[in-house]
């Protein structure tokens, strides 16, 4: 039979082991938690980051545009200007080289505006970067 201190002593012991229970279910939860915060975080430093490279593949579409379209100029400007000049009186050296200033020119424009773009472009995954700091606080708060 059973004394009163030995059905106290059993009463102590259940509820340890359901308290016990307990924390390895909050742990398992917490661990839950995590991994799918982790593949959250992930997908989102994965989506920004895709935007921000399409943005600087535009932009290096518009510096090799822009450059192209300089390569492309100075041959025609030049055969067409010189052919101009050249009926104006202009030694053929004066027509090549003031045609050689114009397509440089305006290709340089446009390869600058590109290269600009592009410097200015933030590759940093910034929002991916606030919802981890804020992830990590959450994490400090929920084991203190």
């Amino acid at each position: 039979m059973e004394t009163r201190q030995d059905m106290g002593q059993d009463a102590r012991l259940q509820g340890a082991r359901q308290q016990e229970r307990s924390l390895g279910e909050l742990f398992g939860d917490l661990t839950r938690d995590m991994s799918t915060l982790i593949r959250q975080e992930t997908r989102l430093a994965t989506t920004e980051m895709t935007q921000k490279a399409a943005h600087a593949g535009k932009s290096a579409g518009v510096l090799l545009g822009g450059a192209l379209i300089a390569y492309a100029g100075f041959f025609a400007l030049l055969w067409a200007i010189v052919y101009g000049l050249t009926s104006l009186g202009l030694p053929i050296w004066a027509s090549f080289l003031i045609v050689a200033i114009i397509a440089l020119a305006a290709g340089g424009v446009m390869a600058w505006r590109g290269y600009d773009t592009l410097k200015k472009t933030d590759f940093a995954p910034r929002q991916t970067v606030e919802t981890i700091k804020e992830d990590a606080q959450w994490a400090k708060e929920q084991t203190a």
